[in-house]
């Protein structure tokens, strides 16, 4: 089974390039955060029509995420629970029942928390870094609970996170922006602690981006940073297979600034 997971930064800009991609590659669940569009505008029929299932979880400009399986939904679940006040579409979860039992997927786009600071020396934190990091705090406890069912679960998406020196290109440049500092990456570690692994580091120890701005030459000159992943619980870890970047992406007409990540799994469609 071919699970991925891709910020297009915008279905309406992107829905040429995620259509050809997904006829050419075809997996059998993919996750879309950024769709920045309400559920009733995202053009869902253009997935039915290739064979997908669509579940949206939509706010109009900004964030939304979406999950389209070629497998039934058995479950659904939109929001991240822990606030009631929140408002922003960033988690959905699918359930799905395979040939080794249900898998649970659930697709997330993480708050980015920049500015750290409301302006330069201002000591304060910021009140959008503040989210990120309740945020994340809400996360682990949803996966903490998510971990004791013992099933195959996977959270991935746009974890806006550099977990590493060697999942940047520029480590000292990019450290203390939100993505980058040790209130955050704290914040990431009780995740792996608890038993969620890094998908591709479960199966390389090589460099390998997944965002490029659109400044700079960034693509050009190959300064990309990783941020998307899949984090497998011990039973999904299991059943990985490989891991595939799809940083040809990038090289497209007017793409998304982030590329597609692929897991492999050994479980199947019933």
């Amino acid at each position: 089974m071919k699970i991925v997971t891709w910020n297009i930064n915008g279905i309406r800009a992107r829905l040429p390039i995620v259509l050809d991609w997904l006829k050419k590659n075809k997996p059998d669940i993919i996750g879309l955060q950024e769709i920045k569009c309400l559920d009733q505008d995202f053009p869902r029929q253009e997935f039915e029509d290739l064979g997908y299932n669509v579940e949206t979880f939509g706010q109009k400009s900004f964030n939304g995420v979406a999950l389209l399986s070629r497998i039934p939904f058995d479950e659904v679940k939109r929001g991240l629970d822990g606030d009631k006040h929140d408002q922003q579409a960033r988690l959905i979860e699918g359930v799905f029942s395979t040939s080794q039992g249900v898998v649970r997927v659930c697709n997330i786009y993480l708050p980015n928390g920049n500015p750290v600071h409301n302006s330069a020396g201002d000591l304060a934190i910021s009140d959008k870094f503040i989210y990120k990091l309740n945020w994340m705090n809400r996360l682990n406890e949803f996966v903490k609970e998510r971990l004791t069912y013992e099933e195959p679960f996977i959270v991935m998406g746009d974890f806006n996170i550099i977990p590493d020196e060697i999942d940047c290109h520029n480590p000292k440049a990019w450290w203390g922006d939100a993505l980058y500092r040790p209130e955050s990456l704290e914040k990431f570690r009780t995740l792996s602690n608890m038993g969620m692994r890094d998908g591709l580091r479960a199966v390389s120890d090589k460099p390998n981006y997944s965002f490029w701005d659109f400044q700079a030459g960034a693509w050009r000159k190959n300064n990309g940073i990783r941020i998307d992943f899949l984090m497998l619980s011990p039973q999904a870890t299991d059943s990985l297979t490989y891991i595939k970047t799809h940083k040809d992406t990038r090289a497209l007409e007017r793409p998304s600034d982030h590329v597609p990540v692929e897991g492999g799994f050994s479980f199947h469609q019933i």
